[in-house]
């Protein structure tokens, strides 16, 4: 049997970040439990408060990861190509990652909590101001490009689209007006 490998508390904290958004993904701020966490992390439920404090610290540090991967998706399809279009055909990455739809989605929903809604409504707004400064966007195409991305993360919440999706007519017929599967 093979000696473990001990891992540093940044890889640790990393490890714990990704079980979190994949807890918030599945059951959201109010019922998701750090004992969960612990669990999927593979790591006790005190190492995770010492890590990262309370629940919401936690629920705030995998929203800033969430929006991170999202804003560096889209710097990655600029500097292919600056276009919206280009933004918006790396939208599959975030389909086939549902759980980061999710905890957008969680996210908006736990607004109610001031901590939560502060960093929602900035991200939010840092990701719009991101689309119309990579792209050339006006507030409208902007807009209506976000829209799109809402309706996407709603559909995939909903499992009608994204890879694992069981369409339906319905949303077969919108996908195929947004251009995808």
């Amino acid at each position: 049997m093979g000696a473990r490998v001990r891992l540093t508390a940044a890889k640790r904290g990393e490890e714990v970040l990704r079980a979190a958004v994949q807890a918030f993904g599945a059951s959201g701020y109010a019922g998701t439990k750090t004992d969960e966490i612990a669990r999927l992390a593979g790591v006790s439920q005190p190492y995770v408060i010492r890590l990262f404090g309370t629940k919401q610290q936690l629920f705030l540090a995998a929203l800033q990861s969430v929006c991170d991967r999202v804003e560096q998706t889209f710097r990655d399809a600029a500097a292919e190509e600056p276009t919206l279009a280009s933004l918006g055909s790396r939208y599959e990455q975030f389909l086939a990652e549902r759980e980061l739809l999710l905890v957008l989605l969680h996210g908006f929903s736990a607004s109610g909590e001031p901590a939560i809604g502060d960093l929602v409504r900035e991200r939010f707004g840092g990701i719009y101001r991101l689309v119309r400064d990579l792209t050339g966007a006006s507030p409208a195409e902007a807009r209506e490009f976000l829209a799109t991305g809402m309706l996407l993360t709603v559909m995939s919440a909903m499992q009608v689209v994204g890879p694992s999706a069981v369409p339906l007519p319905w949303s077969e017929e919108i996908s195929a007006t947004l251009g995808t599967p």
